[in-house]
């Protein structure tokens, strides 16, 4: 810079200032390295997850997966699950937010604290244990999934199959946003994909936004997800299985 006469230095600042105005700064200074930017509303269909991993249960609602900021895993290990912190929460919490392999287990919401809850807590607004199951059951009931799928009948059925763009189309024209839909892909030769876990997201206001993944950007459902289960979203070209509660014998 000590070398730079003075038009120079100038025009040097001028560059500076309109990067800065533009993708350098607004990166850098519009939230705190590490911080989220936004957050994933992951419901998942209880009758699809239990073909996965081998559970039961009679649910016919669609439940809560979690809530996942897109950026950070176990952000604090020493902030230790503590249930007692949300006993005024627990009824909604069973119901809505049920662990489906154990269901009498809180170790469902302990995972989940201690992989996302501690990263969401960066924020103000989820910098507690009940500020963040709060806000997921929230934001939960407030887009009610269950009744949109229902309204636009897309009702879960053994004789009529869906198209992506059955599904996603009624997503859209009511968040107005564009969700994540994921699907279990069948095997060779398979002809019909099974509705599995949709996505829904939100900034750091809970303002609905757009869930495409970006090319910069790591997904913390892709960790939690990746050599666990075989959800991923759904094709276009396939038919869409959504599976209903099995009939008891």
């Amino acid at each position: 810079m000590n070398g730079l006469a003075p038009s120079g230095r100038m025009r040097f600042i001028a560059v500076a200032v309109v990067l800065c105005a533009g993708y350098f700064c607004s990166t850098a200074f519009a939230h705190p390295r590490g911080e989220w930017t936004k957050l994933i509303l992951t419901q998942h269909w209880p009758q699809t997850f239990c073909s996965m991993e081998q559970c039961k249960t009679n649910l016919s609602y669609w439940t809560l997966h979690g809530l996942w900021p897109n950026t950070g895993v176990r952000c604090n290990s020493s902030w230790h699950f503590n249930a007692t912190l949300i006993e005024d929460l627990l009824p909604e919490m069973e119901k809505f937010w049920p662990d489906l392999i154990v269901p009498s287990s809180p170790e469902f919401w302990k995972y989940e604290w201690q992989k996302h809850g501690t990263c969401a807590a960066k924020a103000e607004s989820l910098n507690s244990e009940h500020k963040y199951f709060s806000k997921a059951l929230e934001l939960y009931l407030k887009y009610d999934l269950n009744s949109l799928l229902r309204n636009n009948n897309i009702v879960p059925s053994e004789e009529h199959y869906y198209t992506l763009d059955d599904v996603e189309t009624a997503l859209i024209n009511f968040y107005k946003v564009k969700p994540k839909i994921q699907c279990v892909h069948p095997g060779k030769g398979g002809q019909v994909q099974t509705l599995g876990q949709i996505e829904i997201c939100v900034d750091r206001d809970f303002q609905l936004i757009n869930c495409e993944k970006s090319t910069d950007e790591i997904w913390s459902n892709d960790i939690l997800i990746s050599g666990k289960s075989d959800l991923s979203v759904c094709d276009h070209s396939m038919q869409i299985y959504y599976p209903p509660v099995p009939s008891r014998s």
